[in-house]
């Protein structure tokens, strides 16, 4: 049983910053890939960062110079440091952590809104 807990959503304004956490718990593979999605209105759900238990990661590109992914292994968590926010990064933002059976699980979700 993994259980995936977000925080750090909020409302902030363009140029901002917010710093999402996601506390994973439960029977988890040390090998791993924990990442961020995202899904605003209208839109598909869509990659926005991931990183390995290496440390290695990806970013999507509309993200890239701006997002930061890191993840302490000791505590099981993930962060998402976002700086210069745009309108356009408002969405649900969701945990996803992904373990090589394969299986996934998921946050429920962390609403992030930029707006002047």
């Amino acid at each position: 049983q993994v259980q995936l807990v977000e925080s750090g959503g909020g409302l902030v304004q363009p140029g901002g910053s917010l710093r999402l956490s996601c506390a994973a718990s439960g029977n988890i593979f040390s090998i791993n890939i924990m990442g961020w999605y995202r899904q605003a209105p209208g839109k598909q759900r869509e990659l926005v960062a991931r990183i390995t238990s290496a440390g290695s990661t990806n970013y999507a590109d509309s993200v890239k110079g701006r997002f930061t992914i890191s993840r302490d292994n000791a505590k099981n968590t993930v962060y998402l440091q976002m700086n210069s926010l745009k309108p356009e990064d408002t969405a649900v933002y969701y945990c996803n952590l992904h373990v090589f059976a394969p299986s996934d699980y998921w946050g429920q979700g962390t609403q992030v809104t930029v707006s002047s």
